[in-house]
């Protein structure tokens, strides 16, 4: 199993002024991202960015609960295809992490999951669906 990093997660409560606060740092976010539940920019070396409203992922995680302050980030693994989601999350919580979401297929076209790691950090496996 080799999930590749893709991408840095952001939890962020105001997607507005976190869009406005990243651009005056130079990201590059896509016209009209301040009114998304979710949005990305591009980083040097392939990596993205990737700004989450509250809302966003309280729709895929109905428990969700707001954390506090720093408990807001996720690494984002690019995983070979779904099976490996599948893989690498059982894997992980067979090995006794914590598993928060069992590997689903999101609307938005990817095999996804969520674990733990022994911080609490998120660290979120994904793939392309396979097409029909």
């Amino acid at each position: 199993m080799t999930p590749r990093f893709d991408a840095i997660g952001l939890l962020v409560h105001d997607m507005s002024a976190s869009v406005a606060f990243y651009r005056r740092l130079g990201f590059d976010f896509p016209e009209g991202a301040e009114h998304e539940g979710h949005t990305e920019a591009a980083l040097p070396g392939g990596l993205r960015l990737m700004l989450d409203s509250e809302d966003t992922v309280r729709s895929f995680m109905p428990d969700f609960e707001t954390p506090g302050p720093g408990g807001r980030a996720s690494l984002a693994l690019l995983c070979a295809d779904p099976d490996e989601v599948d893989a690498v999350y059982e894997e992980l919580t067979s090995a006794g992490h914590h598993g928060e979401a069992a590997p689903w297929d999101a609307a938005w076209g990817q095999r996804y999951a969520v674990l733990h790691d022994p911080d609490g950090n998120g660290v979120d496996l994904f793939a392309p669906l396979k097409q029909p």
